[in-house]
């Protein structure tokens, strides 16, 4: 089933012990699970993550606000309690950039375990966040191996104080507009600075300390637009003096450095037109936000063909964050010509990532005023739910491999209506893409489901389970499967809608809401019998076993499986998989002897296929199996064939799994060897994987 799919398969093992055989004992056990190299199990993340944005040339006048931040962190010191700083101001104000000085010119040695950065309005839908998959990103730029993760924000919030506990870090939480979504990304140690355009008063309760940044007075603006004016003036000429155009201009633009810098690299690109032109197209504006977007009109207005045709699709694009693939499958002509203009007026910037890039959320929002019309809108927006559609469900194979699709394959690489054909590569690459393009993918699901779309709707959310079993964003898979489940019923595709039913129940199996899980199984049950492929009934009656194991009814679960099985007739990896289910529930029902029987067959069958990662599963629940019949030298001979396999494999989880239960069979069986072996590999696990040691 698709559950236990793995994209990690390797050679098959032979084990140098096997069976009911122990070749010295405990001895040879503890001396084997030292061998643990590690050699596949990731290390923390080779870089200290320095991912606030760079600071950029002409900052001018935050004297006060630097005197304010060094004010604040006058008493900060190492061994200081975790700090916040909320900084509140205008969008466009400049308050990244602040940081971004701050950061450069007094910071970067004061924190050197790393600088975390996240800008909480690139992943902001409909005024809210998946705070949980926030605290994820996070973990992960920390070196927490993802199948460590858990799966509730509150969870994942502790490990999160964990992982920063004793670190000198800072976090910078910028677009922030809620207290409640900022408390549980606060790190256990450091210093946390969160950006808003409004006042977080409870965060102040909280101990915050607050400063609020201004818009530049006119004596800055000035300066900014002298400087401007000496770039923009003719070689061997002194700029024109316009003292009243260039005031004219500060307040024009409110005092906001975005709308300042928009209309100085303008300039500047432009050394033949006078700063009385500028301020003449604004002079009828009265506010600051009408002032601001005739700023940007005047900008645009200037655009050649190829840089206005970006922005305008920009302006139509659903996401957030954009790259030339996908403006490619757009039909943008000259995107990097484009984009360095749009770059050169500050009006784009990167994204964090090489080749990601997205407008300033100013910027974004007088874009989107600005489409065209409506008909092209309506064709761009076609172009990328097609380029989404292709992308993601290639990436879907390369990162699963061969899986019961609902859909037909995508067309092939470097097809000619293919705009997708950068993406070809591994599965590692292709779950790195989906994962950084997940914001979009939801954006256009909703904006599909919208506009009626229905068809590409469920096949788009079929290919995420790529992503969300792999990555376990939970919010996003939620949503994103209501959405499936409602277009699969308008398109009449009940396997469709079979399908996403028992997805989602599967988020809900994993962040424990059983109720929820049983009400989207119901929902498929009743569609049964209208289906033909026998595994999709296979797949409802596992994840309903699955349910009943967590709910401790191993008798029901027992049924289950079975019915589970003779739908799984004729597929090898189904029957394995079934069969390792089915002895989870014989154990859980207290009949070890029956559960090792089999067991044993589900490992035979796996290693001659060569499917290690079943066979991975399969040897520790073997091992438990032995333990529950008191044959304890047996479970520890199992247990560290799985560890070795674990190790191997690079499957993090299943050798903490291991390892655990290794400590815990030295221990009953009083063997200080193996007690040894276990907890030094255990603490050097922990270490890797950026969990460090259990508090308490």
């Amino acid at each position: 089933m698709d559950s236990d799919r793995s994209d990690g398969a390797g050679e098959s093992v032979r084990n140098a012990v096997s069976g009911d055989t122990v070749v010295a004992g405990p001895v040879v056990q503890a001396g084997r699970i030292e061998s643990l190299t590690f050699a596949a199990a990731p290390a923390p993340a080779p870089l200290t993550p320095r991912q606030v944005p760079p600071p950029r040339p002409g900052f001018v006048n935050r004297t006060a606000e630097f005197a304010a931040l060094g004010a604040a962190l006058a008493s900060y010191g190492p061994d200081s309690p975790p700090a916040t700083i909320v900084i509140t101001g205008l969008g466009g104000v400049g308050k990244t950039e602040l940081v971004s000085q701050w950061v450069w010119r007094e910071l970067a040695e004061r924190f050197p375990d790393g600088q975390l950065y996240v800008d909480l309005g690139e992943v902001r839908r409909d005024g809210g966040i998946d705070v949980g998959g926030v605290i994820g990103t996070l973990l992960r730029s920390l070196g927490v191996h993802e199948s460590l993760i858990p799966a509730g924000t509150t969870d994942r919030s502790a490990l999160f104080r964990s992982a920063t506990a004793g670190r000198r870090l800072l976090v910078v939480l910028d677009n922030a507009q809620h207290a409640a979504e900022v408390r549980p990304v606060l790190p256990g140690h450091g210093l946390a600075v969160v950006l808003s355009r409004k006042r977080l008063a409870s965060l102040e309760v909280d101990g915050a300390m607050p400063l609020t940044v201004a818009p530049l007075d006119a004596g800055a603006g000035l300066q900014l637009v002298r400087r401007w004016q000496h770039s923009a003036a003719e070689p061997g000429t002194a700029p024109g003096d316009e003292p009243g155009a260039a005031a004219r201009l500060v307040a024009a633009c409110g005092g906001l450095p975005l709308a300042l810098r928009a209309a100085g690299e303008w300039l500047i690109e432009r050394p033949h037109m006078s700063l009385e032109a500028v301020v003449d197209a604004l002079a009828d504006e009265q506010d600051t936000g009408r002032s601001v977007a005739a700023v940007f009109d005047a900008v645009t207005a200037t655009f050649c063909a190829h840089t206005l045709a970006l922005y305008r699709f920009l302006g139509a694009f659903p996401g957030t964050t954009f790259t030339a693939d996908v403006a490619g499958a757009a039909g943008v002509p000259r995107f990097e010509d484009g984009l360095r203009d749009l770059r050169t007026a500050h009006m784009a910037v990167g994204a964090g990532a090489p080749g990601r890039f997205r407008l300033h959320d100013v910027v974004a929002a007088h874009a989107r005023a600005r489409t065209g019309p409506e008909e092209d809108v309506r064709e761009v927006r076609r172009r990328v739910t097609d380029f989404y559609l292709t992308a993601a469900a290639r990436a879907d194979r390369l990162v699963l491999g061969e899986r019961l699709r609902l859909q037909e394959a995508p067309p092939a690489p470097g097809a000619a209506t293919d705009g997708s054909r950068g993406l070809v590569g591994t599965g590692a690459e292709a779950l790195e893409w989906l994962d950084a393009e997940r914001a979009n993918l939801l954006a256009v699901l909703r904006m599909a489901a919208d506009e009626g779309r229905h068809d590409a709707v469920w096949r788009l959310c079929e290919s995420l389970w790529a992503l969300y079993h792999s990555r376990k964003h939970y919010a996003d898979w939620i949503e994103s499967h209501r959405l499936g489940i409602e277009a699969a019923r308008w398109e009449g595709r009940i396997d469709a809608e079979v399908r996403m039913r028992n997805q989602l129940a599967r988020a809900h199996h994993s962040l424990g809401e059983y109720d929820l899980a049983d009400a989207e199984l119901r929902g498929a049950e009743d569609l049964l019998d209208a289906v033909a492929d026998a595994r999709l009934p296979g797949m409802i009656r596992e994840t309903q076993g699955l349910l009943c194991l967590a709910r401790r009814r191993p008798e029901e679960a027992i049924a289950l499986f079975t019915r589970a099985l003779r739908a799984n007739e004729g597929d090898t990896h189904g029957i394995v998989v079934q069969t390792y289910n089915l002895g989870q529930a014989v154990l859980a029902a207290g009949r070890p002897q029956e559960a090792l029987d089999l067991l044993d067959g589900a490992m035979a069958t796996a290693r001659a296929e060569g499917d290690d990662a079943m066979a991975l599963r399969i040897g520790i629940v073997r091992a438990r199996a032995y333990r529950a019949g008191g044959r304890l030298e047996h479970a520890l001979e199992a247990v560290t064939d799985a560890a070795l396999l674990a190790e191997r494999l690079g499957q993090v989880v299943k050798l903490k799994e291991a390892l655990e239960l290794a400590v815990e069979l030295g221990d009953r069986i009083q063997n200080p060897q193996v007690q040894r072996a276990g907890r030094r590999m255990m603490s050097e696990l922990r270490q890797r994987t950026g969990i460090g040691e259990p508090v308490g």
